[in-house]
Order: C-alpha cells, then sequence, then structure tokens
C-alpha cells in the first residue's frame, strides 16, 4: 500500500486534527473515570484513568509532531538579500516622499 497520507510531510493538518480529536477524547474520557473512581472507588475506573493518562501523553507527542512538521513545510518570511532593513508595505503620511 503506497498512499501519500501515510508519508511524512503530505496531509500534516489532516493528521494534526486527527490526533487533536483523539487527545480531547482520551482527556475528556480520563477526566471522568478519575472523577467516576474518586466517587465508587471501583478498580477498573483506576485502570482506566491511568490508560487514558497514557493515551494523553501519547497523543500530545503525536500533536507536538505534526505541529512541528507544518512550522517545518512553512517556514517564516526571510529578510530581503542585501537589506537589513524592513520595507513598510503600505503608504502612510509619515512614508510617503515629497
Amino acid at each position: 500500500m503506497d498512499l501519500n497520507v501515510l508519508k511524512c510531510g503530505n496531509c500534516e493538518e489532516l493528521k494534526l486534527g486527527v490526533h487533536t480529536l483523539a487527545l480531547a477524547v482520551a482527556a475528556l474520557c480520563g477526566a471522568y473515570n478519575a472523577a467516576a473512581w474518586l466517587s465508587r472507588r471501583e478498580r477498573h475506573l483506576a485502570v482506566n484513568a491511568v490508560m487514558y493518562t497514557a493515551l494523553i501523553a501519547f497523543e500530545q507527542q503525536h500533536v507536538s509532531h505534526h505541529i512541528a512538521e507544518l512550522r517545518r513545510l512553512r517556514p517564516g518570511p526571510t529578510p530581503r538579500s542585501g537589506t537589513a532593513e524592513t520595507v513598510p508595505t503600505t503608504e502612510t503620511p509619515g512614508n510617503i516622499a515629497a
């Protein structure tokens, strides 16, 4: 299988969205299970809370990776070569030559 979406640098916005959604769901489920465990003290709720905490850390790493990849693919503006000054992009009364 040779899908472009599986390659690094392709569809990063989509991947970021999927992992952000998974992070949000894991956080919600983890919060529910932790609160339920504090209320009922059932072992499976504690296990679930721990597992969701691990999933939150896992998904956070994925989100960070995709954000870094997007930043790498879209570098900020670079200054013009040979000039150290910024060039105004709009004319205002203070920078119009007479």
